[in-house]
């Protein structure tokens, strides 16, 4: 259990989220060289894209702890509690170091106009805690974007640009080549980059920014062909580009190492299963796309029961449609988060959609679709990462760690 004064400051740090997202460099770099981060001589591996970051990021990191590196990882959003967004190879953060890092940073703050958002917080915070664990490597995931996001305020080893797709339009760019811009922000001149197969228009992108950086870069042309712990074939090429960037950072790693890493790899909620259920934070059309493909490829012939949330801004007619074919009833859902959408617009928008015929419902809570879809023979969780955590929680009967966020 978290003591009380520090959920007051966790508390705080949430409180910032009213600040809202705002993309730019100048309030993170400042912070960061006033508080001498990062760490002298610590090196980074840095992940963008629109879908894959987290898997990419998490496979990497789980070839390093079993290579024996106690590398750092940072990733958002969490599902159950803040400290997974702050972890290395023995850890997670936890609330005690959290709530004391948040006290040093808020008098450092006090009065900054503009003030630190919640994810330049966070950020820094990540810094603060790799630099006393004295990590020497760590994976960095970008929050949103690439070039304007804080964590683009350090320098890599090699950055990572994982699959290109529509999300963040409103933020990023109503078209792949300006969405694909705003991602290949992240390199840096000479530093190599590590990318895959794409769409032409994205990809053509990344290849001339990298050109314009003298930035060497490798395109994974081929998934992993071994086991990979996660499901779906494109784990594999998140596993294949995971791989590519290891060792473009130098690592000469043992090739049952990397097997190993890839095949005990543990990362939450991308198809992950839970019983009869399967949850994964697919919110955007491509990774609607692929999770109805995973579900085919592990469920042939099988239709499933969906428990389907979604936040303000998303393309969620793009996700219903992709999801479809393998849904046998739609459980619609609210959810604890402020950027929830009402269950009952999610199943005005599936019913203007006019597609196959599917028996739906409403819910106003998580635990209560959980609870009206008991007897069906399989049930996926699909819509948001914030839904996810939450039927996590509910699902391993811990709903009081559940810590609602808002980014």
């Amino acid at each position: 259990m978290i003591n009380d004064t520090a959920q007051r400051e966790i508390d705080w740090l949430y409180s910032t989220q009213l600040f809202g997202i705002k993309l730019g460099l100048d309030n993170v770099r400042l912070l960061l060289a006033e508080l001498n981060l990062p760490a002298t001589g610590q090196k980074f591996i840095h992940v963008a894209g629109t879908n894959g970051k987290g898997s990419t990021c998490a496979f990497m990191h789980s070839i390093l702890k079993e290579s024996g590196i106690n590398a750092g990882l940072f990733t958002s959003p969490h599902l159950i509690r803040f400290g997974e967004r702050i972890r290395d190879a023995e850890r997670m953060i936890t609330p005690d170091e959290i709530a004391a890092a948040i006290v040093r940073l808020r008098e450092h703050v006090a009065g900054w106009n503009p003030h630190p958002t919640f994810f330049e917080l966070t950020f820094v915070l990540a810094l603060e805690w790799f630099a006393q664990r004295k990590n020497e490597w760590v994976v960095l995931e970008t929050g949103l974007g690439g070039r304007l996001d804080a964590t683009n305020a350090i320098t890599p080893a090699v950055s990572v640009i994982t699959p290109i797709g529509w999300d963040h339009m409103d933020m990023l760019g109503d078209t792949l080549a300006k969405i694909a811009a705003e991602k290949a922000g992240i390199i840096k001149p000479g530093v190599p980059v590590i990318t895959m197969k794409q769409d032409a228009e994205a990809l053509d992108v990344i290849q001339r920014t990298a050109e314009q950086q003298n930035s060497p870069l490798i395109i994974v042309d081929e998934p992993w062909k071994g086991e990979a712990g996660l499901a779906g074939p494109h784990q594999r090429w998140n596993a294949a580009m995971a791989v590519a960037a290891l060792r473009a950072a130098g690592f000469n790693l043992a090739t049952e190492v990397i097997t190993r890493g890839l095949r005990e790899v543990q990362w939450p909620a991308r198809f992950q299963k839970a019983g009869r259920f399967i949850i994964d934070g697919a919110h955007n059309l491509d990774a609607a796309r692929v999770l109805a493909q995973t579900w085919r490829e592990q469920f042939p012939n099988e239709k499933a029961e969906v428990i389907f949330g979604a936040v303000a801004g998303k393309d969620i007619s793009a996700v219903l449609r992709e999801l479809s074919p393998v849904v046998g009833a739609w459980h619609f859902t609210s959810f604890d988060s402020p950027r929830a959408l009402p269950a009952e617009q999610l199943q005005d928008t599936w019913l203007q959609l006019h597609l196959e015929d599917r028996p739906t419902a409403t819910h106003a809570r998580v635990s209560e679709a959980l609870s009206t879809s008991q007897h069906a023979k399989r049930v996926l969780i699909a819509g948001s990462l914030y839904l996810a955590g939450e039927a996590l929680a509910l699902l391993e009967n811990t709903p009081q760690a559940f810590e609602r966020s808002a980014q």
